[in-house]
């Protein structure tokens, strides 16, 4: 296994964009490519888990295959469970019975590896890496990352109240920065010169009554991503950052649910993910 200490990893969210994410991973582990920091998002967290187990295709077979057979997005589940993934079986029947996760390969990884989540109570990010051998916790932390505002529950992460980590910091560059790797690799989600056309506005105070913060970081979502694109780009132009991300505007959307068009962009991933290990072997 090759590790790569130098450089950090940064894997953007995006919902079901995220099988994109997954193609780019299991390339990296077919070649063996590891890195030494790695941070993930929402969705590029779920992914990230599987890097960090080294469980080839299992991010792919969760995201897809397993998606078709229980059909576990979709919005009745936001009225019978109050979200629109179901949670039991994403982040308890998979890991544990399903599709098994690996979690002794999981903390013993030679690296560290952090997830984004949102603070409710400031409505700020939070860089959370769990505990050794803490497997609930591992769970809880995965869980918050990807916990869509709106259409998902808060999830309590050791007794604090968190949400997706995209509300705030969608591709944690800076962050990666202050961790003290000035180049990263960034798995994006969406393709170069793409910004989010819609409009913020102010949350009514019934939604998150009880989370004045969130409800601002709320407001200023679109702004703070387009924001973060701009300067991706920016840093990518200056040679401090090497991104992966799909050639072509996205024909997926945030809940996809067609396998076909799922799979094209998975092979897309893979297909990069393979020409970005054959440029880093000479």
């Amino acid at each position: 296994m090759q590790i790569v200490r130098n450089i950090g990893l940064v894997l953007e969210g995006g919902g079901m964009r995220g099988v994109f994410t997954s193609g780019v991973l299991d390339a990296f582990m077919k070649h063996s490519l590891y890195f030494g920091y790695v941070v993930a998002v929402s969705a590029g967290a779920c992914n990230g888990m599987s890097y960090i187990s080294r469980q080839p295709r299992r991010a792919r077979f969760s995201n897809i295959d397993m998606l078709v057979k229980y059909d576990y997005l979709n919005f009745s589940n936001l009225i019978t469970k109050g979200s629109i993934f179901d949670p039991v079986l994403l982040y308890d029947r998979f890991p544990n019975e399903i599709v098994p996760y690996d979690y002794d390969a999981f903390f013993n990884y030679p690296g560290r590896f952090e997830m984004v989540t949102t603070n409710c109570l400031t409505g700020r990010a939070e860089y959370l890496s769990p505990e050794k051998d803490n497997r609930q916790q591992a769970l809880d932390i995965v869980r918050a990352s990807s916990s869509l505002p709106y259409v998902t529950k808060i999830v309590d992460v050791d007794g604090v109240p968190m949400l997706d980590g995209g509300i705030v910091d969608s591709i944690p560059i800076l962050h990666a920065q202050e961790m003290g790797y000035e180049h990263n690799v960034v798995i994006a989600t969406r393709n170069r010169g793409f910004r989010n056309t819609g409009r913020d506005r102010k949350i009514p105070r019934f939604i998150y009554r009880n989370y004045p913060r969130l409800r601002v970081a709320l407001s200023r979502r679109i702004a703070v991503y387009n924001e973060q694109m701009a300067l991706l780009e920016q840093m990518e132009d200056d040679g401090r950052v090497t991104c992966i991300r799909p050639l072509r505007p996205m024909e997926v959307d945030r809940i996809e649910k067609n396998p076909e068009k799922l799979e094209r962009l998975y092979e897309e991933g893979f297909m990069l993910g393979e020409e970005y290990c054959r440029k880093m072997k000479g």
